[in-house]
């Protein structure tokens, strides 16, 4: 299969009515497996009339247990993140659906490739930093009795990001879930530990704990909140538990409550592993 252009991903990304189309009826075709993922992870190519498009598909069948999230959930999750998002506004998880495939029931979501001429979001700085336009996450050791300061870029885009994983309770966003597209956009992946019940936010997008929300985010959370008690709770619920459904809600009111964003857990790792 030739290698994935980032502006056809990221087209394809963008027209969200095509490309959920082309998720739940076209022809799945898988490729080879994802071997640096956790779980079964296989890079596919997706088929309909004409049209084709790179897609990553996991199977329940390949989910690998996990002590903390119940046997089986992880693809519905994923899912479940992408109609949660979606309801902002904000398109910042590429379009996703649960499907039959080859190896049975699985996430199916349009692939995305990371544009190479895009600017980085994370940085090592000095310690005596962040330079401007950056915001500091953790001071890392980089060898040799060596510290730097690990940073990710001061945007928009990551801080709309930062607003729906503390409402996804996003147990895992690593830097190599951050995919800038060809198109400008920035994507999140790899959502399937998320929506659970008890607080495991663990991100690297700390650089804004404890600030004011924005005018923007409090609009969207106050429209999130009204839309989980109606139809979005109904797309919710064939992949969550009552008290997860219930969780998200009272997470949302969390953040309008206080009108910041979290901070990190002195009862949880805050920071996922490996980072990067």
């Amino acid at each position: 299969m030739p290698e994935a252009d980032p502006a056809v991903g990221a087209a394809l990304a963008a027209d969200v009515p095509a490309a959920l189309e082309l998720l739940r009826s076209g022809e799945l075709t898988v490729h080879g497996r994802i071997t640096d993922a956790s779980n079964a992870a296989l890079y596919c190519s997706l088929t309909l009339d004409g049209v084709s498009a790179r897609c990553v598909y996991k199977p329940v069948a390949g989910e690998r247990p996990l002590w903390d999230f119940p046997d089986g959930t992880l693809a519905g999750r994923e899912v479940a993140a992408y109609e949660l998002a979606a309801a902002t506004g904000w398109a910042l998880i590429p379009p996703t659906v649960l499907r039959e495939g080859p190896y049975g029931t699985g996430m199916v979501q349009i692939w995305v490739e990371p544009d190479p001429k895009a600017a980085p979001l994370l940085a090592l700085q000095d310690p005596a930093g962040p330079e401007q336009g950056w915001l500091p996450i953790i001071e890392a050791q980089v060898g040799e009795g060596r510290t730097a300061l690990l940073v990710h870029l001061d945007d928009q885009r990551l801080r709309r990001l930062a607003v729906v994983d503390a409402v996804l309770n996003n147990a895992d966003r690593k830097g190599g879930h951050l995919l800038p597209a060809a198109d400008g956009r920035i994507y999140g992946i790899d959502h399937g530990v998320t929506f659970a019940v008890t607080g495991k936010l663990r991100t690297l997008l700390w650089g804004w704990a404890e600030q004011p929300l924005t005018e923007e985010a409090v609009e969207t959370l106050e429209r999130l909140r009204g839309e989980l008690a109606g139809g979005l709770g109904e797309r919710l619920r064939p992949h969550l538990t009552k008290a997860e459904l219930a969780a998200a809600g009272e997470r949302v009111a969390d953040l309008l409550r206080a009108g910041r964003h979290p901070v990190p857990s002195q009862e949880w790792p805050s920071i996922p592993w490996p980072p990067v």
